[in-house]
């Protein structure tokens, strides 16, 4: 009983109307190709929050799924998430159009007892398509003494997941970094200059688990996210709301989620200060035109000049 209880918990379901469910429930309908996990201490507060009493753990999600079957599917999606942590809170969801040109905010169905988030695709997911979504959540889960802070991090995959890349982005203003185990990808930074740590794990199975501890010592009381801003370099630009700066990661979502993904550079929308539904929009790009979208960024105003010179580099352009 617990086995199946287990199994049931753990597997991703895109829930349809009675009639289309049949042998394609069984077989699976979606596959979860890829999981990236974003885990950022002191990062950024809960968009509701002008103060705390403990430093915020900032957690995203990444996932790519693809339509297995011989049918377009459009349903709810419900997955696993630690609704039980301290001071559990969303902070957005969201999911991408088909060429990853425009992203929506969508409502969602939170049920803590039951640990699960459900939510209705935007948009029908045609066979062999990928949907891609975004989970951003915040805990208190991180543990202080003076200005020792630990904190304790496990994922236990809730399908079987054909790579999953778990990322650890260092604080700003930090000392002593302990990360154990060691990340499986060498330490790198962002375009922020924010070191990040990934552990790169392929063919991971339902209720596999992946730990880590990360301890550092942080004086600093706060965020990552306000030191940047202090820093002016997340300001935003002086221009009409659909214009407005944009963040990096949904910068990156528009040019190449995928490669870039892969290149650990994604960053989960800070403080969504603009990222209103379907508000930032992009055309599709492909090939070549990669180039002069992002040369037609960084002449909007919507990435610095550092920020061109980094994507640059990492699209090999």
């Amino acid at each position: 009983m617990a086995k199946k209880v287990l199994t049931c918990f753990l597997l991703m379901v895109l829930m349809l109307p009675a009639g289309v469910l049949g042998e394609e429930k069984e077989t699976g309908i979606l596959k979860l190709e890829e999981l990236s996990i974003q885990v950022m201490p002191e990062f950024a507060k809960h968009p509701n929050d002008k103060e705390t009493k403990k430093p915020p753990l900032l957690i995203g999600y990444q996932g790519s799924l693809i339509n297995d079957s011989g049918k377009a599917q459009k349903g709810k999606i419900e997955i696993p998430l630690p609704g039980n942590k301290d001071n559990f809170r969303i902070g957005f969801v969201a999911d991408y159009s088909s060429d990853l040109s425009q992203m929506f905010e969508i409502n969602y169905e939170l049920d803590l007892k039951k640990g699960t988030i459900a939510w209705e695709t935007s948009r029908a997911i045609e066979p062999n398509d990928q949907y891609k979504f975004v989970i951003e959540f915040y805990t208190d889960a991180i543990k202080t003494k003076d200005t020792e802070k630990l904190l304790d991090y496990s994922f236990k995959s809730f399908a079987d997941i054909t790579l999953v890349n778990l990322t650890v982005l260092e604080p700003m203003n930090v000392a002593n970094v302990n990360l154990d185990p060691a990340a499986t990808e060498a330490p790198h930074e962002n375009p922020y200059g924010l070191k990040m740590h990934t552990y790169q794990i392929k063919g991971m199975k339902a209720g596999e688990e992946k730990e880590f501890t990360l301890s550092y010592d942080r004086k600093e009381t706060r965020t990552t996210n306000e030191l940047l801003e202090a820093a002016g370099k997340t300001a935003a630009s002086p221009t009409a709301a659909q214009t407005e700066k944009v963040p990096l990661g949904l910068t990156i979502a528009g040019i190449s989620a995928a490669s870039l993904l892969a290149s650990g550079l994604l960053l989960l929308f800070l403080k969504k200060r603009h990222a209103q539904a379907g508000t930032a929009s992009f055309e599709p790009i492909a090939g070549n035109s990669k180039k002069a979208q992002l040369r037609k960024m960084l002449v909007d105003g919507t990435i610095t000049e550092a920020e061109y010179e980094e994507l640059h580099k990492k699209l090999n352009l």
